[in-house]
């Protein structure tokens, strides 16, 4: 069988293991630098490859989405639906003004796993805090990013992390 004998369905499919997948890896080569290294310098490592990484990401989703820089919080609200954790995750985009962007991650597969283990959330908001930032400037320079909540910070039990984006003038 090739890939492009695959039902749509299958294709569907097939795009949710790939992402889970890629997250597996993403876990397992973070634990094993924690393993090495100790949190904090598996923290700033991954901080370090997540900087790079979400430019890369944010630039071949534009590319396939025929987007341009600058087209504001439209192009960044499309491109967040083409993350590889969207299809995994499920995520909430909310715009209470033409200026104003709400991402919520409402179910995380790294955080619900954690909690199935009785762990406590991991504390992502570092990574978060570059990541997204990041992301939306690639987007569009103008977006300011803020982080509405993020383990470790409390949260409401509806997400786990919140951002929002603002298109400055």
């Amino acid at each position: 069988m090739e890939i492009s004998d695959l039902s749509r369905e299958q294709l569907a499919e097939l795009l949710r293991d790939f992402g889970k997948r890629w997250l597996a890896h993403d876990g397992l080569w973070f634990q094993a630098i924690e393993r090495k290294f100790g949190i904090d310098n598996a923290i700033e490592l991954d901080i370090a490859a997540w900087e790079k990484f979400t430019v890369i990401e944010a630039r071949r989703i534009m590319e396939f989405l025929g987007l341009t820089s600058g087209q504001g919080l439209p192009a960044l609200e499309e491109a967040l639906k083409f993350r590889l954790y969207a299809l995994i995750n499920q995520q909430e985009i909310l715009r209470p003004d033409d200026r104003t962007l709400i991402f919520r991650m409402n179910k995380c597969r790294v955080q619900e796993a954690r909690k199935r283990k009785g762990l406590e959330d991991f504390a992502c908001k570092p990574v978060g805090l570059v990541e997204y930032s990041e992301f939306a400037k690639t987007i569009d320079p103008r977006i300011k990013t803020e982080c509405i909540a993020c383990p470790p910070d409390n949260h409401p039990e509806e997400f786990y992390c919140g951002w929002k984006f603002t298109l400055e003038k």
